[in-house]
């Protein structure tokens, strides 16, 4: 039992790894904007191919949405704050950005 739970840790721990070698500027503080716009869309990409194939689990899709409603007001205070880390993210995830902003 010990020897999966450290396989888990170590399992999340080299995805975060893996999502903050992306992070823009190399900035690893997850208290930064840009750090939990990037976990946030690894959160909704995950959610959105678990509902992919399970289409009637709406829990899971009622935490999407909260999910994409977070994202979107984080992205909203940082293109209020900083234009040109706002564009660079939005080109580096491929996400759509905020109308008229």
């Amino acid at each position: 039992m010990e020897q999966a739970i450290v396989i888990i840790i170590i399992i999340t721990t080299d995805k975060y790894k893996y999502i903050d070698a992306q992070l823009v500027g190399g900035n690893k503080d997850t208290g930064f904007t840009a750090s939990q716009i990037y976990y946030l869309t690894h959160q909704i990409s995950k959610l959105t191919s678990h509902l992919e194939s399970h289409s009637e689990d709406y829990s899971s899709r009622r935490g999407l949405i909260k999910l994409l409603g977070k994202r979107k007001r984080l992205l909203i205070y940082l293109s209020d704050g900083d234009i040109a880390l706002y564009t660079q993210i939005i080109k580096k995830l491929g996400i759509r950005g905020l109308k008229g902003r």
